[in-house]
């Protein structure tokens, strides 16, 4: 698993401090604090790769609980496995308040355990040996905090459904997994693989990641026993209690046969078996844009929960109302976000990003959510053609606030502006055109999705893939739509059959090429942050940017 340290926090802070003032860019743009902005300890914490985290690799959890959901009261163990690569005796696991970490045990010793907030440090007998697998066993019991906005605010939803029965699920992105079971809550390292076993009362029914390997019958309760081979983010682990139906099919795709499994509520069964065949297309069209499914051996599942939804790895949770649409709305306006169940289609694209292709810090949450909702218009291209693709993308700037950088601060748990979905994914549009080759554009996708395939990864890592890829310095571009609010805008002039033309509201080297069009005829600038001139053949009164680049143009009369 990934043996990534972060450089101390002071240093980084340096680092971009510097790079702010050599490029001449705001310190807000760099994503980085300002006297407005503050964090605690709690924030450092939870949210940086401290020492006590650093020295040990996770290799394999099995969390083991038992849900009461009369008294909304979760209990268990979760055992962990990890490789030690430096000597250490004091090791970090989080849980958070209310839930109560009640002891932790190595080699059928009790162990000492100091608390500092949400944060849970472990005295080890002695200093371990490197490469060696150690087992830590870690008990626990409470009531988690109850989400009362799922999925956006987090927790457990204690919720029943139109016929009074339980109706359970799990949401934690952000506010992390600890919410609910300890675990080593951040997101640069994952497990290989996991094993999780729930005990519900019966006749309730319990779905989680991965397969199911065994159903425990007990007297009164049943323990349900999922297993993951794959590597997986702590925030993707889930639970799902109620009395769901279940049905299946298979999906004959790049790797063979994947095994497509459905868990509803009984009383949607019927509606769900006509609306959920859109999985089947939506593989079909990522398949083709991002390669191979990443969780052949743990299936895919979609399991209907208690909020709109959320992409638990291979158990994506759904909630849209089995509506096309972002609960029956478009969001972009055009007609075109009523051909899709939006929460199919947007949570199922973080299988490739968000699950796949994980970010290591959540300030690059912008790597999952620009590539998922970007990843709407490519089902729609793949399914209605690319006109449908962009208008749609193009359609969803009205949503883009521009009110702070997309990338977050570091270290500290701390996400970037939710333009990150939208601006995020006109960015990425953008950043096709530049490529100009819809073959070449695929295969860079697809080359992404090969080399970080369940892997964790920092923004720089993607964005030098990128420029790598594209044979294009794409420097200047990041800075300017992940780091800055400013949408980059082509100041122009024409007079004397001259064009003249330049690059306003940008970062300090934004040299972007663009595609515009004079009198309907199309032609590509390179302009700067300094005044060119262009000499046109003929009388040119008209001048328009070819929409598919996210950026403004304004007329001037004086240069």
């Amino acid at each position: 698993m990934n043996t990534f340290v972060m450089r101390n926090f002071k240093i980084q802070y340096l680092f971009y401090l510097l790079y702010a003032i050599f490029n001449s860019m705001p310190l807000t743009a760099q994503g980085l604090l300002t006297k407005e902005t503050t964090f605690t300890k709690q924030d450092t914490l939870r949210g940086s790769i401290t020492p006590e985290r650093a020295w040990w690799d996770l290799s394999y959890y099995h969390l083991n609980l038992k849900v009461d959901p009369e008294h909304k009261f979760i209990s268990g163990k979760n055992t962990v496995h990890y490789k030690v690569l430096e000597p250490h005796t004091s090791l970090q696991i989080d849980l958070q308040s209310p839930m109560h970490l009640l002891k932790a045990t190595q080699d059928g010793h009790d162990l000492d355990i100091s608390h500092q907030g949400n944060a849970h440090f472990i005295t080890l007998k002695a200093p371990q040996t490197i490469n060696t697998v150690k087992q830590l066993e870690l008990y626990f019991e409470g009531r988690p905090k109850t989400a009362i906005n799922a999925p956006w605010d987090g927790g457990i939803s204690w919720k029943t459904d139109a016929h009074k029965k339980h109706f359970i699920a799990s949401s934690c992105q952000g506010l992390g997994a600890s919410v609910w079971w300890p675990c080593k809550d951040h997101m640069y390292d994952e497990v290989d693989s996991m094993r999780i076993s729930v005990n519900v009362p019966k006749p309730l029914l319990n779905v989680s990641n991965g397969r199911l390997r065994q159903v425990e019958d007990l007297k009164h309760t049943t323990t349900y026993h999922w297993a993951v081979t794959a590597p997986i983010n702590n925030y993707g682990v889930n639970i799902n209690i109620a009395e769901y139906a279940h049905f299946a099919e298979v999906y004959l795709g790049k790797a063979g046969a994947l095994d497509l499994d459905y868990y509803v509520l009984p009383y949607n069964l019927t509606k769900a078996k006509v609306h959920f065949k859109q999985t089947s297309k939506m593989l079909e069209a990522f398949e083709h844009w991002f390669g191979k499914y990443p969780f052949y051996s743990d299936g895919f599942k979609l399991v209907e929960a208690p909020y709109l939804g959320m992409e638990h790895q291979s158990s994506v949770t759904y909630g849209n109302h089995y509506k096309n649409g972002y609960l029956g709305r478009d969001l972009s306006g055009t007609g075109w976000g009523l051909k899709f169940d939006f929460i199919i289609i947007h949570e199922a694209a973080h299988e490739w990003f968000a699950n796949s292709i994980t970010n290591k810090d959540i300030a690059d949450l912008w790597i999952h959510e620009s590539f998922a909702s970007y990843a709407e218009s490519l089902y729609l291209e793949y399914h209605f053609g690319a006109t449908a693709g962009a208008e749609y993308v193009i359609g969803t700037r009205k949503n883009i606030a521009n009110d702070k950088p997309i990338i977050g601060h570091y270290n500290v748990n701390h996400e970037g502006s939710s333009d990150m979905y939208f601006k995020g994914a006109n960015m990425l549009h953008t950043l096709r055109q530049l490529v100009n080759d819809t073959k070449k554009w695929r295969s860079i996708l697809q080359d992404m999705n090969l080399k970080f395939y369940h892997k964790t990864v920092t923004t720089q890592e993607i964005e030098d893939f990128l420029s790598h890829a594209t044979g294009l310095d794409l420097s200047a571009f990041f800075n300017q739509y992940l780091r800055d609010t400013r949408i980059p805008t082509l100041i122009y002039s024409i007079k004397d059959k001259t064009l003249n033309y330049k690059w306003s509201q940008t970062v300090v080297g934004f040299n972007m090429p663009v595609a515009i069009q004079l009198n309907a005829e199309t032609q590509w600038l390179k302009p700067s942050t300094n005044w060119q001139t262009l000499k046109l053949d003929s009388k040119t009164t008209k001048l328009s940017i070819v929409p598919d680049f996210y950026v403004l143009s304004k007329k001037t009369q004086s240069l």
